[in-house]
């Protein structure tokens, strides 16, 4: 006869088994284009290019992604020569794509009052202009902070600030996510991404990490393992070499998924086995790859990104 606490113990074990994430074998089930994850790209990969947001979009289409990561500003260019956020919106549409997220540089965490001030102004505009192309998502990062001449806010006055810019965001249906930045003086850490997006204490507060940046700050992939899953709605993909070093190596030298020495499959891996179910959007400023078709640079980045992940759920 099986006693109370048998049956405790047994009814536990099957709640837990039941809420786990896929395992590696479940989320590999049939073909590789049903992979868990969604892949978007940034278009800083092709920014060299220098081609028109329009033309960015048909790339992106033509390429195979599922979403597009775009700069406002290229977005701003377009509108300012004429174009129309709601024809943009419908051509995103149209073209099989969603707005995965969007890069600004609105300066919401600097000391200036009046500076900050302004600085959430630009959020606001910026992130009215994501929603009207029919994203949801905006990349925070911590501009301002990493001035040469000037000390970092403490991580509590940030904490403050990036919930002051999650109110814009909530206003406006725009999440501001949280960015990593590997060379800049604060929020280069996971930890620091942790305590600050944690300490906001705001229910949009969520974090966007990469992979590129992770190493550039000196942090250990396992931290990734302390962050909730469901808090990361994008994180940019890349790789980078082993040479130049971790100290003196930038943005410029990162290349495509799986041509570096990031091990990639392993924290991938450990994204998914802990619920990630977000977009990898590919974030590369490789001036080698700017003198190539861009069509032929979006194809191949796909193409990495997804055996990558794919390698991952083996």
């Amino acid at each position: 006869m099986i006693d109370r606490r048998d049956l405790l113990v047994a009814a536990t074990a099957m709640t837990a088994a039941a809420s786990l994430p896929q395992t590696q074998s479940q989320a590999a089930e049939g073909s590789a284009d049903r992979l868990p994850v969604r892949f978007a790209l940034n278009t800083s990969t092709i920014r060299g290019q220098k081609l028109s947001i329009e033309q960015q979009v048909d790339v992106v289409a033509k390429a195979g992604y599922d979403g597009i990561e775009p700069w406002i500003r290229d977005v701003q260019s377009y509108v300012e020569a004429g174009g129309s956020l709601d024809d943009l919106k419908k051509r995103i549409a149209d073209s099989g794509l969603t707005v995965d997220s969007a890069i600004g540089f609105a300066n919401w965490i600097v000391d200036g009052d009046d500076e900050r001030s302004a600085g959430l102004e630009t959020a606001r505009q910026e992130m009215s202009i994501v929603k009207a192309i029919g994203g949801t998502r905006v990349a925070a990062p911590p501009v301002g902070a990493h001035r040469g001449d000037s000390t970092p806010p403490p991580l509590p006055v940030i904490a403050d600030r990036y919930r002051a810019l999650l109110e814009v965001g909530a206003e406006l249906g725009v999440v501001p996510q949280l960015e990593l930045w590997g060379f800049s003086p604060t929020l280069s850490k996971l930890s620091e991404l942790a305590y600050v997006s944690t300490a906001a204490a705001h229910p949009d507060a969520c974090v966007l990490p990469d992979f590129y940046h992770i190493y550039k700050g000196g942090n250990d992939f396992a931290s990734l393992g302390m962050i909730e899953a469901s808090r990361m709605h994008c994180f940019h993909i890349n790789d980078y070499p082993a040479d130049p070093p971790r100290e003196s190596i930038s943005d410029k030298d990162r290349v495509f998924p799986g041509d570096g020495v990031c091990p990639l499959p392993k924290i991938i891996r450990q994204l998914i086995d802990h619920g990630f179910r977000g977009t990898f959007s590919l974030e590369l400023f490789n001036p080698d790859y700017w003198q190539r078709d861009a069509l032929d640079v979006a194809t191949e980045g796909l193409k990495k990104s997804r055996a990558v992940v794919t390698a991952a759920l083996a």
